[in-house]
């Protein structure tokens, strides 16, 4: 499957916001949205003045890069979103939250989404006591998450599971550390994601 290859930091830096893509580095001094805040390229330092269809293009973008997903996958989502009850831009954050490799995230078994992914294809996890190795997998209220017991022997592994007790997870969602294991209590209320995009504006560019 394609997927980016090149320097993370310059998706923040388009963007103009922290997607936290690189972990405990987007927390340091290091972060490259803090030193360089201007978009990448040759005419970054530039004026810029988005249309209408500009920023609504920006702003899903955004949230494609964030939860790490192809225009197709997004595409999908936001089909997804539309066929259900509610509001779509609500409903398509709760998709994009529910899959499996971002409620590893959220859970603190991974510092960014990529490491999760990452850990999710290398099948450290399960899923209802059953092994899943698909990030994209949609999770649902009542579904329990366990590190696998062999990788909680993996040195990396051990220290996420360390830090993760200092993480402040979303009330949507329960962490127990003695098990390793996390449940999906219910679906996130939007005011309980932390997601920086204006869905509306992506709701209005697909139906342009």
């Amino acid at each position: 499957m394609a997927r980016y290859t090149d320097s993370v930091c310059r998706l923040c830096r388009r963007e103009g916001v922290k997607l936290y893509l690189k972990g405990d580095r987007c927390y340091s001094e290091k972060c490259s949205v803090d030193k360089r805040p201007f978009p990448p390229g040759q005419h970054g330092q530039g004026r810029r003045r988005n249309s209408e269809y500009g920023q609504q293009l920006r702003e899903k973008q955004k949230a494609r890069r964030y939860y790490g997903v192809l225009e197709k996958q997004f595409e999908a989502y936001y089909d997804e979103a539309t066929r259900r009850q509610g509001v779509t831009g609500e409903n398509l954050l709760q998709l994009l939250e529910s899959r499996l490799d971002n409620v590893v995230y959220r859970l603190g078994f991974a510092a960014s989404r990529p490491e999760a992914r990452q850990l999710v294809r290398h099948g450290h996890f399960l899923v209802n006591g059953r092994r899943v190795d698909i990030p994209s997998y949609m999770t649902k209220p009542g579904d329990v998450i366990n590190v696998r017991e062999k990788s909680q022997q993996i040195e990396r592994i051990k220290v996420l599971l360390e830090n993760a007790e200092q993480k402040t997870i979303g009330p949507w969602l329960e962490l127990d550390l003695s098990s390793k294991s996390g449940k999906i209590v219910r679906l996130p209320a939007r005011d309980e994601i932390d997601t920086p995009v204006a869905e509306q504006m992506i709701i209005e560019h697909y139906s342009r």
